[in-house]
């Protein structure tokens, strides 16, 4: 059974599956899906999302505003803490710092990122780390504020094994995406030979993002599996290995069990 750590589940193009979440779940259910984590991007589309996944089981969230959101509201620690006060949210996040898509005077984004961690401490849950071309920054922030504490993900990991390594002195697990099968992903592939057994997880972040052989077509979480088996092949060991130990990370990182 496999985990797909990381997805958008509202956001999934679900013509596919005569545009019925149900029978989009049968299918998850059928591909051997065992458990979902839907990640928030805003606060406008949280309630919507929350509806959509309410009755099963299989599927937790998370709660948070995305660091490049630009519109909607920028939430209050507070605010945050408020909103996760259900059982369906076992994480904070996806946050962090971006950028490649965010310029200029970046406080905002820096005061949104401690929110973010001031939230998951005083709730005793991981966060959902996002970082693209700003690895200095999250990492201090990640040090200065106490994210150590509650510990998290790097998700859709790009970085490489210095990276890797001083994130996971920091307590955070390390997620691969469908990117780890794209051939100019060397460094990390190089991640995901050498990470811990106990220490990695797998995503798609569907429907972004889709890994070989689906590249630049939508992402859907049953291709989690082509994650699995991708890295696998790169730590020469079955493709059950892989999937029992990615479960078992994650159900310890988000006490999901």
């Amino acid at each position: 059974m496999l985990i797909d750590s990381h997805c958008h589940l509202d956001r999934i193009d679900l013509e596919p599956y005569q545009n019925d979440f149900d029978c989009f779940m049968q299918h998850a259910k059928n591909s051997q899906i065992d458990h979902m984590l839907c990640i928030a991007i805003d606060l406008e589309s949280y309630p919507a999302m929350l509806d959509l996944v309410a009755k099963y089981d299989q599927i937790s969230v998370s709660v948070g505003v995305h660091p490049n959101v630009h519109d909607g509201k920028d939430p209050s620690s507070s605010e945050l803490i408020a909103l996760a006060q259900t059982n369906k949210v076992v994480a904070i996040g996806e946050t962090g710092l971006d950028y490649f898509r965010s310029t200029g005077d970046l406080d905002w984004q820096h005061q949104r990122f401690k929110n973010h961690i001031d939230a998951a401490k005083a709730l005793k849950k991981p966060l959902i780390i996002h970082t693209r071309e700003a690895r200095d920054d999250t990492l201090r922030i990640l040090n200065a504020e106490g994210g150590g504490e509650v510990g998290g993900v790097i998700h859709c990991f790009t970085e490489d094994w210095v990276f890797a390594k001083k994130a996971m002195d920091l307590n955070f697990h390390i997620s691969f995406s469908g990117i780890v099968t794209f051939k100019n992903a060397k460094a990390i592939q190089e991640v995901a030979k050498k990470v811990p057994s106990d220490r990695f997880l797998i995503e798609t972040d569907s429907p972004y993002l889709a890994p070989v052989p689906f590249r630049g077509k939508p992402n859907y979480p049953t291709y989690v599996r082509y994650v699995a088996e991708y890295i696998a092949a790169l730590r020469g060991v079955p493709l059950s290995q892989v999937a029992t130990q990615s479960s078992e990370n994650f159900h310890t990182l988000f006490k999901t069990t």
